[in-house]
């Protein structure tokens, strides 16, 4: 039945007792002061009363006795005038405790005490009047009597004073009495609340930190970290972990998935590219040189040397074309070596001194020192540099300037990286296709085959490292590129 109850309604249940059971001993505490507050006025107020008038009017009999006998000893009236005093006092007190009977018992008991004291002074009075008349025999007779009367009356009002004794010991031991039983009830209250806390406390353990506890030490263990004592915040944090790296392999996987898709279709692409730029590459190497030799040999006019002049560029324009498909078909191998990216840079200005002159553009290197030399393929890295500070020119219409800036960085997981931004303040590339422009034939130009920004991210990635873009329409485009320095590269074939 238990094992059938949640987690959570086992823990509710329990402290639901706790509280009803605080709450029920609080409430039986403040009864109870009342039941003592009413116990001890019953002390106070009646019995403890009662038995001081009983004991009062004891004392009021005792006080009487004797003063006869002092009278007749020497004859002064003031005993006489004495022991009416005292007889006042004694029915004064005799009113009182009357008045403070609670049941026809005590009444019972004090009328037998009246009825006794009264037959006691007449008898005392008969004494008086036979000792003054001189009859001493008769008087010490009945005096005998008196004594009896006395005894009598004393015995009675002890017995009285007794009984309120006895209520008051009464009170008392049903104020002990009540006092265990709290006790009791106190004790058996701890036992059970400390029974449900260890009950709960077992719960918590075993249900709840227990795995908790298992679970925070099993993911430090997959991370390398030493668990802290706090499992439920290490547990918090391995779970906010966990959704990040959850929500980074989704990230992962969609872009993997367009990757697959594109290399698909990129290996068709590169198996076409391939035959075809073999197949056109042959025939325009003929007719380049056909044409070379014939503009040599003949005597044209400057509107044939001009058409000559097109019919060249427009052959190597394609010829260009057909090369930028056999590198993306067939990449070169890396030929790595030490070198400081800052000397490639400046090669590749240097290479585009003529082009930059002609696009009006001027380019600015801002540079603190030169870079560490890292391992690279010079070669590959300026012709990324070269298809970078090209299209930059191609985006600025009326020349400008393009930023060159050197820096090192630490980026995790990659640690130190040698960073190159490119920024031109040309028209921006819009948001819109800002991930596209690094894929394999995508182009804005009317006469571009989208293959220069692709082969210069291929050779970025060759080098383990990262190629980014930061555009804004109207404020330019930043190419930001990021190579580690560490010796991570080995040589290879990259087959696509």
């Amino acid at each position: 039945m238990w094992n059938r109850i949640s987690l959570r309604a086992r823990i509710y249940l329990i402290l639901t007792a706790l509280v009803l059971i605080t709450l029920m001993g609080s409430l039986i505490l403040v009864w109870y002061t009342y039941q003592m507050e009413g116990l001890l006025a019953s002390i106070t107020e009646k019995n403890l009363a009662a038995f001081q008038a009983a004991e009062a009017l004891e004392t009021a009999l005792i006080n009487q006795k004797g003063f006869v006998s002092y009278y007749f000893m020497d004859g002064d009236p003031a005993w006489l005038r004495q022991l009416g005093e005292y007889r006042q006092i004694f029915k004064e007190r005799l009113d009182e405790v009357l008045a403070r009977a609670e049941n026809n018992h005590q009444k019972e008991a004090l009328e037998t005490i009246e009825a006794e004291y009264q037959q006691y002074i007449t008898k005392k009075d008969r004494v008086i009047e036979l000792y003054e008349i001189g009859d001493r025999e008769g008087g010490a007779k009945i005096h005998r009597e008196v004594r009896q009367h006395f005894f009598r009356v004393l015995e009675l009002c002890e017995d009285y004073k007794t009984f309120h004794q006895e209520r008051i010991l009464k009170a008392e031991a049903k104020t002990h009495s009540q006092a265990a039983r709290l006790r009791v009830m106190a004790l058996a209250a701890m036992m059970v609340s400390f029974l449900l806390v260890v009950l709960l406390a077992f719960i918590m353990v075993n249900q709840i930190l227990g795995p908790v506890r298992r679970i925070a030490a099993e993911a430090d263990r997959e991370s390398g970290m030493s668990m802290s004592g706090d499992e439920v915040k290490a547990l918090s944090n391995t779970v906010h972990d966990l959704i990040q790296n959850v929500d980074q392999t989704r990230s992962e996987l969609d872009r993997s998935r367009e990757s697959l898709l594109q290399a698909e279709k990129l290996a068709l692409v590169g198996k076409l590219a391939a035959g075809m730029a073999h197949s056109i590459r042959n025939p325009f190497t003929s007719v380049k040189m056909r044409l070379f030799s014939l503009s040599r040999s003949l005597e044209l006019s400057e509107t044939q040397k001009e058409d000559f002049q097109v019919i060249s560029e427009e052959i190597r324009h394609v010829d260009t074309i057909v090369q930028n498909f056999l590198e993306f078909s067939r990449p070169p191998k890396l030929k790595l070596q030490s070198i400081s990216p800052s000397i490639v840079v400046d090669q590749a200005v240097q290479l585009l001194e003529h082009r930059l002159k002609s696009y009006d553009v001027t380019v600015k290197i801002d540079r603190q020192c030169p870079l560490p030399q890292i391992e690279a393929d010079p070669e590959q890295l300026k012709e990324v540099f070269v298809n970078l500070i090209v299209n930059a020119c191609e985006a600025m219409v009326r020349g400008g300037t393009i930023v060159i800036r050197e820096e090192e960085d630490l980026r995790p997981p990659d640690g130190k990286v040698a960073v190159i931004r490119v920024r031109d303040n040309g028209t921006g590339i819009p948001e819109s296709i800002q991930d596209k422009v690094l894929q394999p034939f995508f182009t804005t130009k009317e006469q571009g085959t989208g293959l220069g920004l692709s082969i210069a991210a291929r050779i970025i990635g060759e080098h383990h490292g990262h190629i980014d873009i930061e555009s804004k329409m109207g404020k330019g485009t930043t190419f930001i590129i990021s190579l580690p320095m560490k010796a991570k590269i080995h040589e290879h074939h990259s087959d696509h």
